[in-house]
């Protein structure tokens, strides 16, 4: 089992994304060129409308194309989004005040009540830290007793 990455900003035309497209919620269908592709491999994709979030799909299935070569057609496994929304949100830190600027993706079908959830999942992933309802900063986390 390989990892392949196929994010946007590697830029990278012998291992490229064309397309990925939900089939069904947490079932996608994605087609991509170089890489060597087999089931049970991962691929990291950038999701749409975002500058720097991906998600990780579990390969089910592939198939490799004759033409073009190098081409391939994988369904995989991932995140279920029903109705997929990227959000911008800031957070200040309550040590030194840095802010952090930041997008996280969160269903919008389960309405407001889950963004706050997402946001906290997304910063905890930056390392950032929320004690008590203050958020810390990485360099302030290690200040802290």
């Amino acid at each position: 089992m390989a990892e392949h990455d196929f994010r946007y900003n590697l830029l990278n035309p012998e291992h490229t994304l064309i397309e990925c497209r939900a089939l069904a919620p947490g079932r996608y269908q994605v087609t991509g060129n170089g890489g060597s592709i087999h089931s049970g491999d991962s691929l990291l994709v950038t999701l749409k409308g975002s500058r720097d979030l991906c998600m990780r799909l579990s390969v089910e299935k592939v198939r490799h194309l004759i033409n073009p070569p190098g081409q391939w057609v994988a369904v995989a496994q991932g995140p279920a989004f029903r109705e997929l929304a990227i959000l911008n949100w800031h957070v200040q830190c309550d040590g030194c005040a840095t802010q952090l600027d930041f997008e996280f993706a969160v269903d919008s079908s389960l309405g407001k009540s889950a963004q706050a959830p997402a946001a906290e999942a997304r910063i905890r992933e930056l390392h950032w830290q929320n004690l008590d309802g203050r958020h810390l900063c990485p360099r302030c986390q290690k200040e802290a007793p």
